[in-house]
């Protein structure tokens, strides 16, 4: 069972970084995992995961009269943190934000549930045992799928029933009230496009290669002069070179300046960013063409031309698909929050 997109909404709320295994299956199913650690049976003296890792079955929250227990909890951080099992724990800095997280996650989980009971949503049979037989492929093996059952599911193939049919109403309720709502058409992308020019106007920039020759501040008229005369030679050697790559690696050899290591590269500059010289001298050549020798404060340097882009805006044609993904997942958000919401003012809910 995939992950759905509320689940992501979240946690990019709480500004955490989401691991691929996070994709596997949606946290509000019951989660294949490693047996949690519980405090009721372990050995007192045995070394073992922090208190944070452990579980009692205690009551975290209560809704409109359902607990959810620290058990509930600690499964979704791990859902968020995956890792935490490999270092024995969660980050300290990181740990108040991911309890957070995930006991809003479980919250609305179980708000969503219950309206999904409320309004007398069902799931067909065919479609349970389907997700049953999914689930049950990612077990590596009988011997773990019944050591999960014992452990999380009290043995009882039934629990372990009933918990992924809760999780397809879940998956039922927000497809029908906040993922199939929105989606958003075309004529409605090129409305916000047309209404909201300044996202998508850009700046004149100039892409440069740069080979520069720099002399202390303070350095003796002797030193300036023989800096300039090694600047001169080197614009002589650049002026030979035909591609970018033969300057690069001139550059590599010859500069002076920070971007030496990257062939002398600096990408696409804005205009208003480059010295006034250079952008002078860069409106009077084409591409792949070598300046002349500019003196900027202490220092000498020319550079490469390799693209002029003036200032302009990005066509429709060339946004419209990643503006329509950018509005739906902002409608996507709104709508979730939306409903989050609104059960929370017809209901119940107690942290404990």
């Amino acid at each position: 069972m995939k992950i759905t997109n509320y689940k992501l909404q979240i946690l990019a709320l709480i500004a955490l970084a989401i691991p691929p295994a996070l994709g596997q299956v949606a946290s509000h199913a019951p989660t294949p995992m490693k047996a949690l650690v519980d405090t009721n049976s372990a050995p007192a003296a045995s070394p073992g995961p922090s208190l944070s890792m452990q579980v009692s079955d205690k009551p975290v929250v209560r809704i409109n009269g359902t607990e959810l227990t620290d058990r509930d909890l600690l499964r979704e951080m791990l859902a968020i943190f995956p890792y935490a099992r490999q270092h024995n724990g969660f980050p300290k800095a990181e740990e108040a934000k991911i309890r957070l997280g995930a006991l809003k996650m479980i919250e609305f989980e179980e708000l969503v549930y219950q309206e999904a009971e409320r309004r007398k949503m069902t799931v067909p049979a065919a479609k349970l045992q389907r997700a049953e037989a999914e689930y049950r492929k990612q077990f590596p093996s009988q011997e773990e799928f019944d050591k999960y059952l014992k452990t999380e599911m009290q043995g009882s193939r039934q629990l372990l029933r009933r918990q992924i049919r809760r999780s397809l109403l879940v998956d039922a309720l927000l497809k029908a009230e906040v993922e199939d709502k929105s989606k958003v058409s075309l004529a409605e992308v090129r409305v916000y496009y047309d209404k909201n020019p300044k996202p998508f106007q850009y700046k004149e920039s100039f892409s440069i290669q740069t080979i520069s020759i720099m002399p202390p501040d303070k350095a003796s008229d002797e030193v300036k002069k023989e800096a300039r005369k090694r600047a001169e030679d080197a614009l002589r050697q650049a002026k030979a070179t035909k591609s970018y790559q033969e300057f690069g690696l001139l550059a590599e050899k010859l500069s002076e300046d920070d971007f030496h290591v990257y062939m002398g590269d600096h990408k696409a500059v804005e205009g208003d960013k480059l010295p006034p010289q250079i952008v002078q001298a860069a409106l009077a050549m084409q591409p792949g063409q070598v300046s002349d020798l500019l003196q900027l404060g202490s220092f000498y340097t020319f550079f490469r031309l390799n693209a002029h882009t003036p200032a302009g805006k990005a066509t429709f044609e060339a946004v419209k698909d990643r503006l329509r993904i950018d509005m739906e997942k902002d409608k996507y958000e709104r709508l979730r929050a939306g409903l989050d919401k609104k059960l929370r003012a017809n209901a119940k809910v107690q942290e404990l």
